[in-house]
Formats: structure tokens, sequence, C-alpha cells
């Protein structure tokens, strides 16, 4: 061969052989490999991932919940009064109970606080404190619970108390407290037989000053007991109806001396005060 066929030879590369299947296998082998060392994991769905959220979520709260119920035990009031608190503004069912035993504390401060917390944690609290009425020891303390509470179950047995030389004045207030939903169950109770429920129907309207119980009011001014004519003519005066002005002048000449004197004086008040606005 002469030297120019050589070099024609050599310009002439080979082809490369075709790879084999060994060969496939091994290269998609080693890029699984390669991905999974990189941590490329599958990404989770969005539900899947909210659910772990929430879940959570109630987990952290649970924490929270213990944590202030172990604070109730602390042997600082500080530190009671502000679990007391913190409870309350967690409004969850679960805190209802180590609250209504918060009720029992030995420093008011606590107490007062734990009042107030069941009233913000609400309709949930209702059944344990109902249950707690009967215990003398908190039931002041219960009483002016459910006044915090908007819900109809509390109004029954709040005017049941009226009843209670002992906490008659604390249902009075805790139903002023509750206010307007409060007024057609005050209204029902002029008619009770009880005379104490009566009288402290009376005062709570009076005191709630709304102008939905005038008209009972001022049929409470023929009531027979002296008391109740007294403070009905009293409510109106608080309620500052034009009406019930009126309806109270013939209480002048009552038979008893004290009502007369006491309307005397409620309706020179009401001159006064009119003649000033």
């Amino acid at each position: 061969m002469s030297n120019d066929e050589k070099k024609a030879a050599d310009l002439v590369q080979p082809a490369a052989p075709e790879p084999s299947d060994e060969f496939a296998d091994h290269v998609a082998e080693t890029v699984a490999l390669a991905d999974a060392q990189a941590g490329e994991a599958p990404s989770e769905p969005a539900e899947a991932k909210a659910g772990e959220e929430v879940l959570l979520d109630e987990e952290k709260v649970k924490d929270e919940i213990e944590i202030q119920v172990d604070l109730l035990n602390d042997p600082d009031l500080v530190v009671r009064r502000e679990a007391v608190i913190t409870l309350g503004e967690m409004g969850d069912e679960r805190c209802v109970e180590p609250l209504v035993r918060a009720l029992r504390d030995g420093d008011w401060q606590v107490r007062e606080a734990a009042i107030d917390a069941l009233g913000q944690v609400g309709s949930p609290a209702v059944e344990p404190l109902l249950k707690q009425l009967r215990d003398w020891d908190i039931r002041k303390s219960v009483i002016r619970a459910l006044g915090r509470i908007k819900d109809e179950r509390v109004l029954e047995p709040l005017v049941n108390q009226l009843r209670s030389d002992e906490f008659g004045l604390d249902a009075t207030d805790a139903l002023v407290t509750l206010g307007e939903p409060a007024i057609v169950r005050l209204v029902a109770a002029l008619k009770d037989k009880d005379e104490s429920i009566r009288k402290q129907a009376v005062i709570a309207l009076g005191r709630i000053k709304s102008t939905e119980a005038l008209d009972p009011l001022i049929e409470m001014l023929q009531d027979k007991d002296w008391f109740t004519r007294l403070t009905a003519a009293a409510a109106l005066e608080k309620i500052g109806d034009e009406r019930g002005r009126e309806a109270i002048k013939p209480l002048l000449k009552d038979p008893d001396m004290v009502v007369k004197m006491r309307v005397e004086r409620i309706l020179a008040a009401w001159k006064k005060k009119t003649a000033t606005a």
C-alpha cells in the first residue's frame, strides 16, 4: 500500500458500536440512583398537608390547655389568675371543668376571673354551671357566671333563684346583666305566686330600663303588697317614660304612709329632672 493510501485509511473512523441492552439498563439504574440520593421525593397532596396542619394546631391547643390547667395549682395567685384568664380566652369546651373548679379558689381575684372566663366560654358552660347551683358554697359565683351567658337556658334557673333570701339579689343582678334577653321572662315573673319573685322581677325590670316593661309595671302599682307598689313606682321612674309618671300619681293617696312619702319624693325628683332637661 502506498503512503497516500495509508493516509486515506487513517482518516476514515470506524463506526461506534451500538449500545447493548445491558448497557442501557445500567444507565437507567444509575440515573434512578442519583435521583434517590438527591432526595427528590414526590410531593404530598395539598389536602394531606392541610390535614396534618389542622392536627398539629389541635394538638397545640390541647397542650396549651393542659399547661394552663396545671398552672391553676400554682401557689402564686397572680399565676392562677392569669391561667384562668387564658382559659377563658381560649373559649374551648375543655376549659369549662377546670374553670368551674376555679370558682372555689381561695383568692377572690381568681374567683372573679373564673366568673368572667366562664362567660367568655359561653353556652358550653351552661349545663355544668347549672349542676353547680346545688352547691351552697359556690352558688353565688355560679349565679353571677350564668348572668354573663346569653343563653335562654339560664333564664328559668335564675328567676327561680329570685325567691332565695340569700341569693335573690345575686339572681337579680345576673338577670340585669343579661338585659334584653331576660325581659320577657321577667315580665312573666310579675304574675308569679311567690311574692319575692314578683318584687325582684320589678326591681330588675326597672334597672334594665326597657319600655317593653312599662305597661306590666304600671299594672304592678295595684299590687296588694305595699313594697311591690313602691318598687314598681321606683322602676317606672328609672324608665323615665311620661306614662309612668302619670300612672304613679294616684299613689299619692296610697293607704300606706311609706308609699305616699316615697312617691312624693319620686315625683318631685322627676319634675326637677324634666325641668333641667
